[in-house]
């Protein structure tokens, strides 16, 4: 691996955790998703550091960030853009809308309706969009961070399984500990802090480290061992329903991304270890009567797997 590489990685995250205090593991697992090219979501209660973090890593990045308030009144068009008439130019002319950013924070995505949600759903599987029967690229590269609230609060409506699939990560971020929140508290606004940061990466480096993921070696032992905990999920032991070769492989390339960031070119089974409950969770619905979440589920299925 190109230590140059490992070095700006390191130098990513411990900027970002200059302003995200006290979430190591969670913004590592948001630069690995990033690495792999997939999407997050991140589920949890208002004011936690969502938007902060999105926003930090797009300006560490030197990337164009937006963001949309989703809303129950929200329409595709609001998301997409649309063509309007330019009396001047005597013609239609399209107005991009945010989706058209390199670093989209879709905030609160499940207080939109079904159809702003799945207008979405092309975006993020294509990296492009159809406006009025033609096809639009988006920017390279292309992140979308959605947020979540939890589905029993008001005015929530739940994301299709089709587009969880989408996501490839999903993680929390939680209340922070006494120490970090006296850092908070103590310190200066993080808008602020936000503002006067500097790009640590550019996007070509960014994209080069995206490249070098599909490099990342995994073994026939490790693929195995990966395709033994697939195998688990589809037993009916643990879920409901098991995981698709689509979820498959986006595990494994997870993994890859994980393992770069550690510094190494092959992937370990404490790689796919660290990643199974934030890329599998949100895929899979426990068997009635298991007295746990997804998560723990998750958890439980691989301590009781074997690696060899």
């Amino acid at each position: 691996m190109d230590p140059s590489l490992a070095s700006r990685l390191a130098t990513l995250g411990d900027q970002i955790s200059t302003v995200v205090v006290g979430k190591r593991a969670q913004i590592d697992d948001c630069i690995a998703c990033l690495l792999a090219g997939g999407h997050l979501l991140i589920e949890d209660v208002p004011g936690v550091g969502k938007t902060t973090l999105a926003h930090t890593l797009a300006v560490s990045l030197g990337l164009d960030f937006r963001r949309v308030q989703f809303t129950a009144d929200l329409l595709p068009s609001d998301l997409i853009g649309v063509s309007v008439f330019e009396r001047a130019q005597e013609r239609f002319v399209f107005h991009p809308g945010p989706v058209f950013a390199q670093v989209l924070l879709a905030d609160e995505i499940n207080r939109a309706g079904p159809k702003t949600q799945s207008a979405l759903l092309e975006a993020m599987e294509e990296h492009q969009v159809s406006v009025e029967n033609e096809t639009r690229p988006l920017p390279h590269p292309f992140f979308v961070i959605a947020t979540q609230n939890p589905s029993d609060q008001i005015g929530t409506y739940p994301l299709p399984e089709s587009q969880l699939d989408r996501f490839l990560m999903r993680i929390t971020l939680g209340y922070p500990d006494r120490t970090s929140e006296r850092a908070l508290l103590a310190g200066r606004d993080r808008r602020e802090t936000v503002r006067e940061l500097r790009a640590v990466m550019t996007p070509a480096e960014l994209e080069a480290a995206q490249r070098s993921v599909l490099r990342v070696h995994a073994s026939e032992p490790l693929l195995d061992y990966l395709q033994t905990l697939i195998a688990a999920t589809r037993s009916g032991r643990w879920f409901a329903e098991g995981l698709s070769p689509r979820a498959g492989i986006a595990v494994l390339r997870a993994a890859r991304a994980r393992a770069l960031l550690a510094g190494r070119d092959y992937v370990a089974p404490d790689d796919v270890q660290a990643i199974l409950p934030q890329t599998l969770a949100h895929r899979l619905l426990p068997v009635a009567g298991a007295g746990r979440g997804a998560v723990e589920q998750v958890r439980a299925m691989v301590e009781a797997t074997p690696v060899a």
